[in-house]
């Protein structure tokens, strides 16, 4: 038998509620535990997902020995802290993407992983959906021959609340860290690391920025991506291969369609998704977690430290201090 796996939730916003959505259709797993610093949020998300327990202490929480895993959905400034309350007390950690704040963050939380001897993966669920996995396929098998350029967006129109997380400079609030990220994992994942960055950005009042643009510049091909919380984009994501043109549909990020574009005709291929798309990420830590992995041999530590290091080039280019 498979041994189930309890989880806990730390942070219990929007994200925590897919993933806990979606973590109530995969077998031997559970959720076992959830923690806010409101104990009314905790109870009423516990309630909502079956979870047994609800605590108003992210410390009480990792102090519990029946919790296996523990999922930080709490705002991208905090994440540091609370991976590294949860590595202390032997927690593997599955931590919402941006990893942290910068590199020097993300590289103390993997030290600290090290040193406790306990799983740790960035959640940066796209990687492991597999629409996205079927593009990386194409691309590695050159199937459709060299890549010669990838467009992709995220764009939405936000609230204009000074008081909301996404305006919020001092939480990592702003386009680039909260929906530049996918894009720039687009890029990193096919292309690598870029030879050279441009950037440019347009700032809300608070100093997040609200929109940026930015050109990543490879030997034989370049990447011109964009996040902006100031309008709706097309949100997709555009390979350009020497004999076919590869498109991630709309809302590229989260399970979609791919349209292959080759000799004047079109093929949509659907991946017949039927959850949030959430589990193909726990299934794949569950695993790890079982066969007692330390690190994701997909999101790996190099990996999440190519991501921070180039969010990191980009708000110097662009002139963003937290």
């Amino acid at each position: 038998m498979k041994k189930t796996i309890k989880w806990g939730i730390i942070g219990l916003g929007k994200i925590a509620n897919k993933f806990a959505t979606d973590l109530a259709t995969i077998e031997h797993a559970e959720l076992y535990a959830v923690a806010s610093r409101n104990k009314e949020n905790a109870v009423s998300f516990a309630q909502k997902y079956s979870a047994k327990k609800a605590f108003d202490s992210y410390q009480d929480l990792v102090k519990d020995d029946e919790v296996d895993a523990v999922y930080i959905a709490t705002p991208h400034s905090f994440h540091k802290e609370h991976a590294v309350l949860c590595m202390k007390h032997k927690k593997a950690v599955l931590c919402e993407k941006p990893f942290a704040m910068n590199l020097h963050q993300v590289e103390e939380m993997i030290a600290v992983a090290k040193e406790n001897d306990v799983l740790l993966m960035e959640a940066l669920w796209t990687y492991f959906l597999p629409h996205y996995q079927y593009v990386l396929d194409v691309f590695k098998s050159e199937k459709y021959g060299k890549l010669l350029q990838l467009e992709a967006d995220f764009g939405f129109q936000a609230v204009y609340d000074l008081e909301s997380r996404l305006l919020k400079k001092e939480i990592g609030g702003g386009s680039l860290l909260d929906i530049g990220i996918y894009p720039i994992f687009a890029a990193l994942s096919t292309l690598g690391m870029p030879k050279s960055i441009d950037a440019n950005a347009v700032f809300f009042e608070t100093g997040a920025d609200s929109e940026c643009h930015m050109v990543f510049k490879y030997h034989n091909a370049k990447a011109i991506l964009k996040s902006t919380l100031l309008e709706d984009t097309p949100t997709e994501a555009i390979f350009t291969f020497e004999d076919a043109i590869v498109k991630i549909n709309t809302m590229f990020y989260q399970p979609s369609t791919v349209s292959i574009f080759n000799n004047g005709e079109e093929e949509i291929i659907d991946f017949g998704y039927s959850t949030i798309g959430y589990n193909f990420e726990t299934l794949h830590f569950n695993e790890l977690l079982r066969t007692e992995k330390k690190e994701s041999p997909i999101m790996t530590f190099d990996f999440s430290k190519k991501i921070i290091n180039t969010l990191d080039k980009v708000r110097e280019v662009i002139g963003l201090t937290y």
